[in-house]
Order: C-alpha cells, then structure tokens, then sequence
C-alpha cells in the first residue's frame, strides 16, 4: 500500500517569500482507522475510496491480515475490506501496533470483546503512552487484559474473558480514543442486553467522537447520547457494510498548508474537506479566521488568504488539540502573546508535545511559557531565528516547524533544517513534496 521512499536525516528548508496554490489532502487518518476496523466487523464487504496511505493505516491492516481479515488493494485509491460479521477468523496472534493510537486503542476493545488470546505491543513511545482507563473499564465487566511491561502502558495480554457488560464507565479526561474504543465495541457487548458507556468527569477531543458516532452510523449502529455524560447501544444492533464509503481528506493536515496561506499567502485552497466535514479539525479555519484571515469554505474545498498581521490569539483548544499544534507556530507571526489552553492533552500523544513545542519555539526566539494545560508564546522582536529542529519521531512536529520558513507579514522566515524527516510518513509520507508545491520559489529545499 504505502510505498516505502527515501528520506535524508535531516531536511533544509530555504527562507519562502510567498505561497500560493492547491494541494489535494491525504485521507484522513482518524476516518481511515475507524472504517478498516468497522469494515472488519461488518456483515459484508465494504469498498473504502481515498483510504489514507501512511505508516499508521498501515498497521492497521497489518493486524487485520493477522486476525484473519481478508482485504485487497484495488488501486491507488481504493481497498475492499471482507467484514467477518462480529467474529474473528484467528484467535490467537501477535500484533504489532507501531505508534498509531488509533488502532491499538479500539482493537484491544474488540479483541478482549471477542476473545482469543492476543499480545498487542508497539515501539517504545507507544509502551509510554497510557492505556490504564480502557483496560480499567473492560477488566470491570469481565474482560481478561493484562500488562507485561509497565502497569497502565502496552504491552498487553489479552485473553478470554467473560463480558456482562450492560453499564461500565471510562475516564474521558486523558484520551477521547478510550471512550471512541468501547463504543465501537459495543454492539458486540449489547446482543442480548443494552450497553451504556459513563463518561468520569470532563470528555476531551468531543470532535473525535462525534467521528466515531458518525461512522457508527454508517455501518448500520446507532447511539444514544445523554449530553457528553452517557451513551447507550441497544441490544441487537450489528454492524453492516454501508457497500462504499469515502474517506475526506485529513482535516489536521490542512492546518498546515491554511497557516501558509494565512502567513505568505497567496491563497491556499485544500481539497477533500469543506463546510459538511464530520472532522472537527476544520474547525481550525475558525481559529485562523480570530486571527484575522480570510477564510472562504466549499462543499468539499477551505482556502485561507493573508489579510495583514496575524493577530494574537488566547483560546480553548480542547476541541482541536492536533491542529493546534499549528497555531503555535503561526503564533509566531503574530502581533503579540498567543495563548493556547486546555491542551494537557498533547503531554500523551506521539511526544509530550508541550514540553517539545517550548523547546523549539525557543530556538526560533520566541519567550515561551509552558503550563501543564497551556503554552503562551511571544514571537521574537525581528525575525525568526534560523534553526535546526528536532521532530521526536512525531510527525506534527515536523509538519508543523517546516511553516518557519515562510515570510510573513509581521517578521521573516528563515532557513530550517528538519531532522529526521521521515516521521511524516505516519500519516503524509509525501508531505514535503506537497508544501514545495505551493512554494512560489523553484526550490524550497
């Protein structure tokens, strides 16, 4: 599927005057996860178009090959998933999860579901990555998950058990995957009884459930929902191919190239998301909109133009916290102190993203203030300073510190050189090719 391509250690990126253009975006990898393991637990054979191409959904189908799932490639574009209806054609095997959340969350839901006997592991940032809050809510209505490392971190063991789930409870305040988990495995738990999901205390990330709700829907399973506090499955429900589905494009992705836009436009338009997107990460053109761009929105379409100076932002970002990643950076071409909270959430992503993100922009000259929940960032007085940026095998780092060498309206970009290039490929191997592209001089690197 993802063809493997060459990536030096390191990146230089030249100074870029002005950007300009359209980039098509890859599939979104939040959709492209939740719709193989659907698709996998389905009555029928479901046709994904768009599916997204990166390392992440590529462990994905790694792990159903091993369960038994039988899918094939078609074409660039286009994988046919053969759902096996609840069940699971191999029971036991040894799978490995890379560092993709979205997959080792919901599959150890289903699989300690479903039953078997499962190890499921990753490379190390993945064994740092919590997991306590899920395995806490399916031991306590009779699943079999252990740990063979670390207490509350992968590896698993996941053998067995006896489910009586009809109530159980998670934890949203740490990770919105938890909750997304069990709700994909309850209609598995909810054949004879009705199964309601608890929510303890604040949910994060609610976009990314309302992700999870919607593709539940489209497989054939609705949920009731009590606010943000409860949801119910009724018993009998079963997952059924919806024939065809297409996956949009990575609304989390289009930050990157709208923030250029925002900085050095030109206008940049991205295609595969627009006004009906069910990703709330298109909600970060209205973030981009508070700081005074231009935002203009299609059915399938977002296009973002300099409107002068960025103005400084102070927001919520509960609700986006991958996407921004990437107003921290813009921040930088702002008129003054930007201010992003409620983000504890990026201390257990890929890397502990705050602690990371202060420790760049600092190289870059900007006075950073990192709190346990937030990040303020003050831009340097003249211009970015040149850097060389460590990436922490996380993709959005990457991503993200490649908008420095723009010019902006309010200060000047500068040369970076991006060290190990390669995490981009988790979820856009081809992203730097594509931020070339709207790059108005001949060579941007």
């Amino acid at each position: 599927m993802t063809q493997q391509k060459y990536y030096p250690q390191h990146l230089d990126l030249h100074p870029v005057t002005q950007v300009e253009g359209t980039v098509r975006l890859p599939g979104s990898k939040s959709i492209s996860n939740r719709t193989l393991l659907l698709a996998a637990l389905a009555g029928g054979s479901t046709t994904i178009v768009d599916l997204l191409a990166s390392d992440d959904t590529m462990v994905m189908l790694g792990a159903l090959h091993s369960l038994g799932i039988k899918w094939e490639q078609i074409d660039d574009n286009t994988h046919i998933v053969h759902g096996a209806d609840g069940v699971l054609p191999v029971h036991e095997a040894d799978l490995f999860m890379g560092n993709a959340g979205t997959a080792i969350r919901p599959l150890t839901a289903a699989l300690a579901v479903i039953g078997g006997d499962y190890t499921l592991h990753g490379v190390s940032r993945m064994h740092e990555r919590p997991i306590g809050d899920l395995v806490d809510a399916l031991n306590a209505v009779g699943a079999q998950i252990e740990y063979t490392g670390e207490v509350g971190f992968p590896p698993l063991r996941i053998r067995r058990g006896h489910i009586h789930a009809q109530r159980m409870s998670v934890r949203g305040n740490v990770s919105s995957q938890f909750l997304t988990a069990l709700l994909m495995a309850a209609p598995l738990m909810a054949r004879e009884h009705p199964v309601s999901i608890d929510v303890e205390g604040e949910l994060i990330s609610k976009p990314y459930i309302e992700i999870t709700l919607n593709l539940m829907r489209r497989f054939g399973v609705t949920v009731e929902q009590d606010g943000w506090s409860s949801f119910t499955v009724a018993a009998g429900q079963r997952y059924t191919s919806p024939g065809t589905i297409h996956v949009e494009g990575d609304a989390s992705t289009a930050s990157y190239f709208l923030a250029a836009g925002a900085i050095a436009g030109g206008s940049v338009r991205v295609l595969g998301v627009g006004r009906n997107s069910i990703q709330g990460d298109v909600r970060f053109a209205d973030a981009l909109e508070q700081m005074g761009v231009t935002i203009t929105r299609g059915d399938n379409w977002i296009e973002a133009t300099s409107n002068g100076v960025l103005k400084a932002i102070d927001a919520d970002f509960n609700h986006i916290p991958d996407a921004a990643m990437t107003i921290a950076v813009a921040a930088l071409y702002a008129d003054g102190t930007s201010t992003l909270r409620n983000i504890a959430s990026w201390r257990v992503k890929e890397t502990d993203r705050l602690a990371a993100m202060a420790i760049e922009l600092r190289k870059l000259g900007a006075t950073v203030e990192e709190g346990a929940d937030y990040i303020a960032i003050t831009p340097p007085a003249e211009e970015i300073h040149a850097a060389t940026i460590d990436t922490y095998d996380d993709h959005r780092m990457a991503m993200c510190f490649s908008l420095a060498s723009l010019d902006g309206k309010a200060r000047r970009g500068n040369a970076m050189r991006i060290n190990d290039p390669k995490c981009v490929a988790k979820t856009f191997p081809d992203y730097f090719e594509a931020f070339a592209s709207i790059a108005r001089e001949k060579e941007l690197f």
